[in-house]
């Protein structure tokens, strides 16, 4: 038997010994015995002989077919079993400096990141050393490489004695590399690698006398942290595999978890995250570069943007251009296409060592996401993530009834504890769900941001989206959609939510593709455009409208009623961005389509025709939309009854109609009645009893009560607050009103603050050019000249029509009467000449925009006349008049307070011109 150390059975008259040499010599045996040189004492339970057998100062040993020949010192003989151990001799420690596995090759177009200088920073802010770091991430952005980086330089720079590199993906190879750090340093056997490794870490401790060691053990890719802990079942075994503390030893672990386990004890997390754009276009350019390849920086930009800034990616797209000699742009075409698969873009020979493709690079985290409590249900979970918004997720969606049933439906089978779809899934279960995708580093979940919760990187998302078959794919889309309109509030109170649920289901749509277009289209894509509205993109929801019209008529037909609805509410956001003109048009044309394919009593059609009257009414035809509206309301009446909402609403556009013709008190008159109806039908805080109420204010105002007018405003403003919020748009607009009625019932210093208070919230909620936000500015500055500045009230209108011009349109109806207070108060400045050619160059226009009898053209006229008057133009101040005269007693007639008042003004100029 040759040197070394070996362990043999060795049968002896069918009595098993065991036996342990070492140091051996030389001995030789004949077939079958067994010789020893050297000591030998009594060997116990042998033929009855006491002792034991020990053999030292030996020879020579040889044996022959069958003997044993042994040299060397033998301790233990027992009775049941023969085993030889033949012990090698203990390696001498390595010297200082000494390196222990193989730190990773740098990549080839490493970037100099934020993280890099956080990890040699050798203090805290609060001036403790850092003796543990932990590198936390997603899969994909360079915490190995990162890791790579801190320990080369710190071994280049000769502060270390010893760097040990363990990959650490289980805790198997975490043992092995400590073993084999405590075989090279601390003389530890080799064949018991467990106590070699715990032989490894006591000797990284400080010993006093013991002359100090600067060490860095880097454990990278740590995959679960119960890896850290050896012998975990077992109490009276159990050890930690973290390094010990130590003045002169550092520890790095790179990792995807984020549990809490990893952390604190002084140990430092830094989260490493995506390249910023300037660094993943540097990163392009140095990669392409090495290979004598260029591409415009507009393309690498882009390129970039679409990869989400991950390294990995950027990388893996890098070698793919080379390898393929294909442009950024083209690979930019090839990822968006909705049909090509992540794995296709990825080079047929992975860049810098790395092991995985891009696809396949969150693969194992998932799995292991899924054995977390609650088991099973991180999978479905992602899957639902993976369909809606990278940039935030609400809380209220991932937890609506079609998630928690998709999750119920579809539990990953982990074994027989979770058989799938067993047990319904509850709130809780889906939030421990996300946080179990979380401590993976799948997706960002942050519960204290309920509207934006749940963060996920584009290429995760679409990386899980491949996975998933067509039929899957579908079904999870209508499921996504379920969720956001369950999540969606009747009334929009919280503003930030309902943002969050647009951008979601903008999200959705483009990878929907025919899924939410079934026999009917989703609804959820309809409340998309009314929401859009409905916060005041006006001309937002209208372009979404029109893309609607297009979608349902590829995938539903011309005629489908979903297509017509889309159509109709096209045209009414056409009406609200300020086309009436269109708006009256859209509807013409879709009425006969309705009557066509749902027939002349269906609620739909009825609807179209009260559209029609209200665009109608909008563009001054006040005749045509009184005679719909009274053909309308007889047949609402008949087929739905006097109190069906749809009945109340022709009311409500009968008294807008109303008062719009000049009837104030008759218009408050069938609001009131109007409310009453409401109130009982519809309830005190419905949105449309809310409105209502604001109307009938708002036309006792105008017919000149504006103190009982801001009394009511003032009343409903705090049933506005509780019931529709702060930031709906009905809110906004009765603060406006009771602002502007508070000023004509002579609180002008009021009214100014309160409109000043209100300007900010309308430009947040609404935008800069939102109507109601034009008409704020516009109410703001009739303040200003309320209170006696003429200048500034002047000077405001004149940035307003600006602006007016731009978002509406010269010929919009708002933008002609900003024109018109701009004349007045550019007259009241004294500008009276001005003042009175401005409003008869407006008058021209405005016949020719809106109409000749608008009542607004009176108050035109009116002012051209006193202008003309002030400016000591006799002839124009009584041509002016004439013309107001002759124009009040056909619209307003010969008796009206407002004609006798113009007689009397004319008798005057012409007695005392």
């Amino acid at each position: 038997m040759g040197r070394g150390n070996k362990k043999q059975q060795c049968p002896k008259d069918g009595v098993d010994a065991a036996v342990e040499v070492s140091d051996t010599g030389n001995a030789a045996a004949a077939s079958g015995a067994t010789t020893v040189t050297g000591y030998q004492g009594p060997v116990p339970g042998t033929d009855g002989a006491p002792g034991a057998v020990r053999v030292s100062g030996t020879g020579d040993a040889i044996a022959f077919g069958g003997g044993l020949a042994n040299a060397g010192y033998i301790h233990q003989v027992s009775v049941k079993k023969l085993t030889m151990v033949q012990q090698r001799v203990p390696q001498e420690p390595a010297p200082w400096p000494h390196q222990i596995g193989v730190i990773p090759s740098r990549a080839q177009s490493f970037q100099h990141r934020t993280e890099v200088d956080r990890l040699r920073a050798p203090v805290e802010g609060g001036g403790t050393a850092v003796l543990s770091q932990v590198l936390t991430g997603m899969g994909g952005v360079g915490k190995t490489q990162l890791a790579a980086d801190y320990a080369r330089a710190a071994w280049e720079d000769g502060s270390l004695d010893v760097l040990v590199w363990v990959a650490a993906s289980a805790q198997s190879p975490m043992v092995t590399g400590y073993a084999q750090a405590g075989v090279e340093l601390c003389r530890a056997d080799p064949d018991n690698p467990e106590q070699a490794a715990k032989q490894f870490l006591a000797w990284l401790a400080p010993k006093a006398g013991q002359r100090p060691c600067r060490w860095l053990v880097v454990l990278d890719d740590v995959a679960d942290p119960d890896d850290l802990i050896a012998n975990l079942d077992d109490p009276d075994t159990r050890y930690s595999l973290w390094p010990p503390a130590s003045p002169y030893g550092r520890t790095l672990v790179t990792t995807r978890r984020r549990d809490s386990a990893l952390f604190g004890d002084g140990r430092r997390r830094i989260e490493v995250g995506l390249f910023t754009e300037a660094e993943a276009v540097a990163h392009l350019n140095a990669s392409l570069a090495a290979h004598g390849r260029s591409e415009p920086a507009d393309q690498l930009t882009g390129l970039a943007l679409d990869l989400g800034y991950l390294p990995l990616a950027l990388a893996q797209a890098a070698a793919y251009l080379v390898d393929s000699g294909l442009g950024a742009a083209a690979y930019r075409d090839l990822l968006a296409d909705r049909a090509t698969r992540l794995v296709d873009t990825a080079p047929d020979r992975l860049p810098d060592e790395q092991a995985v493709p891009l696809a396949a690079a969150w693969s194992l985290s998932i799995e292991r996401a899924d054995t977390l409590r609650p088991a099973g249900l991180a999978r479905p979970m992602l899957h639902l993530a993976a369909l809606l918004d990278a940039n935030g997720i609400p809380h209220d969606v991932l937890t609506s009834r079609p998630a928690l049933a998709h999750l119920t439906a579809h539990r990953t089978r982990i074994g027989p504890d979770v058989p799938g779809g067993s047990e319904p899934v509850s709130p809780r279960d889906a939030v421990h769900a996300l946080r179990a995708l979380h401590r993976l580093s799948l997706i960002v979940h942050t519960p204290d941001t309920p509207h934006q919760a749940v963060r996920v990187h584009q290429l995760t998302q679409r990386a899980t989206r491949d996975s998933l078959t067509p039929d899957q794919h579908d079904e999870y889309v209508v499921t996504a959609a379920d969720a956001l309109l369950a999540a969606w509030p009747d009334i929009e109170r919280d503003t930030a939510l309902a943002q969050a649920l647009r951008v979601n289901t903008v999200a959705l749509t483009p990878i929907a593709e025919d899924a939410l277009y079934g026999q009917d289209t989703h609804e959820v894509l309809y409340l998309l455009g009314e929401s859009l509205g409905g916060s005041g993109q006006v001309s937002a929801a209208a372009a979404y409208f029109r893309h609607l019209v297009d979608t349902t008529t590829f995938h539903l037909g011309p005629d489908h009623p979903d297509t017509l609805t889309a159509r109709e509410r096209l045209g009414y956001w056409r009406g609200c961005a300020g086309d009436g003109s269109g708006a009256a048009v859209a509807f013409a044309d879709l009425l006969p389509d309705r009557v066509r394919v749902l027939g002349p009593h269906h609620p739909d059609t009825l609807a179209t025709r009260r559209e029609l009257a209200r665009w109608r009414r909008v563009m001054w035809d006040l005749a045509g939309a009184a005679a719909i509206l009274a053909d309308l309301l007889s047949d609402c009446l008949r087929v739905l009854g006097p109190d069906h909402p749809d009945t109340l609403a022709t009311r409500w556009t009968m008294a807008r109609l109303q008062a719009f013709s000049g009837d104030a008190a008759g218009a408050a008159g069938a609001f009131a009645k109007l409310l009453a109806d409401r109130d009982r039908v519809l309830g005190p805080d419905h949105s449309d009893t809310l409105a209502t109420r604001r109307e009938v204010a708002r036309w006792r105002g105008v017919d000149g009560d504006a103190a009982g007018a801001a009394a009511m405003l003032a009343d409903l403003l705090p049933d506005c607050l509780r019931v529709l919020g702060p930031d709906d748009i009905n809110t906004l607009i009765t603060r406006r009103l009771l602002a502007r009625f508070r000023r004509e019932a002579g609180d002008a210093v009021g009214a100014a603050a309160a409109l000043a208070e209100l300007m900010p919230d309308c430009l947040r909620v609404l935008g800069p050019d939102h109507n109601d936000t034009i008409i704020t500015r516009r109410e703001m500055a009739v303040s200003l000249g309320e209170v006696g500045d003429a200048a500034g009230a002047a000077e405001a209108f004149a940035k307003l029509l600006s602006d007016c011009r731009r978002a509406l349109g010269p010929d919009h109806y708002e933008t002609l009467i900003v024109r018109h207070e701009l004349a007045y108060w550019r007259g009241t400045d004294g500008d009276a000449v001005g003042a009175a050619d401005a409003c008869a160059e407006l008058l021209a226009d405005w016949e020719r925009a809106i109409g000749p009898d608008h009542p607004e053209v009176l108050g035109i006229l009116q002012d051209v006349a006193y202008f003309r008057g002030e400016a000591r133009d006799i002839d124009g101040a009584v041509s002016a008049y004439e013309r107001l005269l002759a124009r009040q007693e056909h619209i307003l007639g010969p008796d009206h307070p407002d004609t006798l008042t113009t007689q009397n003004d004319l008798a005057q100029i012409r007695m005392h011109p």
